[in-house]
């Protein structure tokens, strides 16, 4: 059965390239249409420092960071959820969009009710706004149409020293991703080993050096966001794609513990008429249901080999395998909440090398 899923998988590849997703594909996967935002264009060089530009209460428990990045030479936004008592340290989960990075209405700010769900959480919620097709890692070189991107030194150097200070951090952190960054959080955990106690990875897929990963990886980079993918990890099956699959580099996952989610494929509680993201839809529907069933039966593959590849390095590792569902928001959210718990207790466990303060 999974053989077959996997070859439908691949042969729905070839047609998304060609597919404008409206709905629940493009949730995670957006159309050609161009992010509008300040991070396609870059300095030559970037003499400042990084550093907090602006600190903006937005409403309620959400506030607004900007950071400059002297990596890429702009100032990027991102939303912060703050817990209900701010004047106690609390500790930090990153957690990332999809593929459009949330410069569209793709992000969880829009399509799920997340700031609901951590209202009561003692916990600071950081996502950036930016990033589209970037796979938030350190590109070798810019991209004429992406861009400078260094989301790697970014997320792991950058930032997490100017958010622990803004927001009075306890220094534990964790950090969870869809789809694109599903893939990208297992790189940013690799190249910071002290950083974070658990990684979360929902339908994403860890493979990128083999030839059904490096295929997902074109049709978000090359067919939906105009890149060049050589501009990324250089030419294709070279060194820094190996370098960057996190399934060859497993055993460096050790001492972090993993949690991984993914669906059959198959048509599931959100995939019907009266869903909430359908809202009655018929097109949106069947964009959902076969595009996005698709995309999601070839995650589900790279996930079981995932799951095989962490438990042969004897790392801790949760695996959530719905026998239902398409790559969409509905199963991410859920997906997120299921989660939680165990996210929580590795960030309130006792304190890890390194962390300057103790988990509060």
């Amino acid at each position: 059965m999974m053989r077959v899923s996997v070859v439908r998988g691949i042969a729905a590849l070839a047609v998304i390239a060609a597919t404008t997703a409206t709905a629940g594909v493009a949730a995670a996967e957006p159309s050609d249409s161009k992010p509008t935002s300040p991070s396609k264009s870059a300095p030559a060089t970037a003499p400042l420092p990084s550093r907090v530009v602006t600190k903006t209460q937005v409403t309620g428990q959400e506030m607004l960071l900007e950071v400059y990045s002297a990596a890429m030479g702009r100032t990027i936004p991102l939303t912060v959820l703050r817990p209900k008592d701010d004047a106690r340290p609390a500790p930090v989960l990153y957690l990332l969009n999809g593929a459009g990075g949330g410069e569209d209405s793709a992000s969880w700010k829009v399509k799920t009710a997340y700031k609901k769900f951590f209202a009561d959480k003692h916990v600071n919620v950081v996502t950036p706004v930016g990033g589209a097709f970037s796979y938030y890692t350190d590109w070798q070189r810019d991209d004429p149409h992406l861009g400078r991107n260094k989301w790697q030194t970014f997320l792991t150097e950058e930032v997490p020293p100017l958010v622990d200070d803004a927001l009075n951090s306890t220094g534990a952190n964790a950090i969870a991703g869809i789809s694109m960054a599903g893939t990208s959080v297992f790189n940013l955990a690799i190249a910071a080993p002290d950083l974070y106690r658990s990684v979360a990875s929902y339908s994403g897929c860890a493979r990128t050096s083999d030839p059904l990963g490096q295929a997902y990886i074109r049709t978000v980079i090359g067919d939906r966001g105009h890149g060049d993918v050589t501009n990324m990890w250089g030419p294709l099956n070279g060194p820094g794609w190996r370098k960057n699959d996190p399934y060859l580099h497993a055993d460096k996952l050790r001492g972090v513990k993993v949690y991984m989610t993914s669906g059959s494929g198959l048509p599931g509680r959100y995939d019907t008429l009266t869903s909430r993201l359908i809202d009655g839809d018929p097109a949106m529907l069947m964009d959902q249901v076969l595009m996005g069933g698709a995309i999601e039966a070839v995650v589900n593959s790279c996930t079981q080999q995932m799951r095989a590849q962490l438990a042969k390095n004897n790392v801790d590792t949760t695996v959530i395998t719905r026998p239902t569902g398409s790559h969409s928001w509905g199963y991410w959210e859920q997906d997120l909440y299921k989660t939680w718990p165990m996210i929580a207790k590795d960030l309130a466990a006792a304190k890890k090398p390194g962390e300057d303060r103790a988990a509060g």
